[in-house]
């Protein structure tokens, strides 16, 4: 596979994944460069978690070809899989060790791990280093999954729906935790169903529906891309509330300013948001079609459940 030189960290073209008669994966194409936070969205089903897994090497694919860090990870070695970390949506530690137990012993998988006491108060749990895994909040678990996903310093770190259950305060304080870990150059592939969380941190997204990328680009450029006119909402003279969606705001809004002679009660132009845009690529802004439906028909008993 000819890769774009050393830019790519991922480079996934036509990839497919089958379970029985339900196709999870129906020819992605990702390209994840070096140092960038990319957000993976799509609605459940869409084949974001089983992407995710390939990439990992913990999933076969069925076509399509796939390089992580310049390796295929369906035959990833040892030594490739200790530069890739990945924090899944189950918490794996242990409920009777402390966190510093834990992190100490995941560090030793490592060929060249991190200071454990460095990554401990990196994710923002030195007050609890000596607690016990089962005595911590969900949102300090969490932390706790992120510094085992960190703990052999990987280049690459795979996210898949890390906030899943967090409160709002919570899920601002893991923003940052990531943040900190994109400035100290590490690659993330996230998947999140939250947009503001996508919007938030993420340098460029690809949108999934069915298997599929049906969009790609920066937030604001897939916003200015996919989305379509704005609401001019105004207040009329006799105190009633109005709006128009419209395609040619400036023209309203000229309009209205020669009604009102002035000033214009309760103006207000809103743009298309990230999330209008997200609905509508994935069929779920009238909640019709394919891409609408949450979940994708249960394989046949025996066979791997699709994600």
């Amino acid at each position: 596979m000819t890769t774009h030189g050393d830019q790519l960290a991922v480079d996934v073209r036509g990839l497919r994944k089958r379970y029985g008669d339900v196709t999870a994966v129906d020819g992605i194409d990702l390209a994840v460069r070096h140092g960038e936070v990319f957000g993976l969205l799509g609605p459940n089903g869409a084949g974001k978690s089983t992407t995710v897994e390939i990439l990992q090497g913990n999933r076969s694919r069925d076509g399509g070809e796939v390089s992580v860090l310049g390796s295929d990870p369906g035959s990833g070695t040892r030594a490739w899989r200790s530069r890739v970390g990945i924090v899944w949506q189950d918490e794996s530690a242990p409920a009777e060790l402390t966190v510093r137990e834990t992190v100490r012993h995941f560090a030793r998988y490592y060929p060249k791990p991190r200071d454990p006491e460095e990554v401990i108060g990196l994710v923002g749990l030195e007050g609890k280093a000596g607690s016990r895994i089962k005595a911590l909040s969900g949102g300090q678990r969490r932390r706790l999954d992120v510094a085992l996903g960190v703990i052999g310093g990987p280049e690459l770190l795979l996210l898949d729906e890390p906030t899943t259950g967090f409160d709002p305060a919570a899920r601002r304080q893991f923003w940052e935790l990531i943040r900190r870990l994109a400035d100290e150059g590490t690659t993330i592939l996230l998947t999140t169903h939250y947009l503001e969380e996508a919007e938030a941190l993420a340098d460029r997204l690809a949108v999934v529906a069915e298997g599929r990328v049906v969009a790609e680009g920066e937030p604001a450029a897939l916003r200015e891309r996919h989305g379509t006119g704005a609401t001019v909402e105004w207040t009329e003279s006799d105190g009633s509330p109005r709006s128009e969606h419209t395609e040619t705001p400036t023209r309203t809004v000229a309009e209205l300013i020669g009604r009102f002679d002035g000033e214009i009660p309760g103006l207000r132009v809103s743009r298309p948001t990230l999330e209008d845009v997200y609905l509508r690529l994935t069929g779920q802004d009238g909640l019709s079609g394919p891409a609408g439906q949450s979940d994708v028909p249960a394989p046949p008993a025996g066979q791997e459940s699709p994600r």
